[in-house]
């Protein structure tokens, strides 16, 4: 009995937590970490979303170019393809790295390749923030808003710098068009690819992408 009753008293010295009954809604029914006004709101939504959204964008031969905000689904399946099959093959002599990465060049040439690879020995162009130089190998995937600088003044840019190779991926016609820098420094088309084939390079001996899985199950 004695020990029933000390029990009884230990019961009664324990904090008893009761559900909240009453609605938990505001006074002014909303969050109190929000301002109590509908404007204050607003412009607290308005603060994360631009948080949110990562602002993109290029500089090409001195000319800003606002990018889209994200890749389309089709874009994505091709590069997460490439970058798998670089990995595979090419990782242990370099670093792969793919989009958004930024890519300076000098003041008027600042590029977010999709894809770019570095060889060990140039590792020191890759900065905590940025690549500072010429990559070795950079891939860019078309599309309607980025197309013609990808063939025109990137190109002629990356000529410029010292590119050893530039891969141009059509996600239309299902092509990838190799270009490598030759002795008069220019990058000149040596092999346009379609599936079945299989992506060698001159420069590069690890490499060896299968241009079927590339544009495998595209959406």
């Amino acid at each position: 009995m004695a020990n029933k009753r000390e029990k009884d008293e230990l019961k009664k010295q324990e904090p008893i937590v009761k559900e909240q009954t009453e609605n938990y809604a505001y006074e002014d029914g909303g969050d109190p970490s929000f301002p109590a006004t509908e404007k204050g709101r607003c412009e607290i939504i308005e603060g994360v979303r631009y948080a949110m959204e990562e602002e993109r964008y290029e500089i090409i031969e001195g000319i800003r170019y606002d990018m889209q905000a994200a890749p389309t689904i089709r874009h994505q399946q091709i590069s997460g393809a490439i970058y798998v099959m670089l990995h595979q093959t090419s990782h242990p002599n370099g670093t792969i790295l793919y989009s958004p990465v930024d890519v300076y060049l000098d003041e008027e040439n600042q590029f977010q390749p999709d894809l770019v690879y570095v060889l060990h020995e140039n590792a020191a162009i890759i900065k905590p923030e940025r690549i500072e130089g010429i990559p070795d190998l950079v891939v860019e995937i078309l599309s309607p808003s980025t197309s013609r600088n990808d063939k025109i003044g990137k190109k002629r840019q990356f000529e410029r710098f010292g590119l050893k190779e530039y891969w141009i991926v059509d996600p239309v016609h299902l092509t990838l068009d190799q270009f490598i820098l030759d002795e008069h420094g220019k990058l000149q088309l040596a092999e346009t690819y379609v599936s079945p084939q299989k992506v060698a390079s001159p420069m590069f001996s690890c490499i060896d992408i299968d241009v079927k899985r590339v544009f495998a199950n595209l959406l």
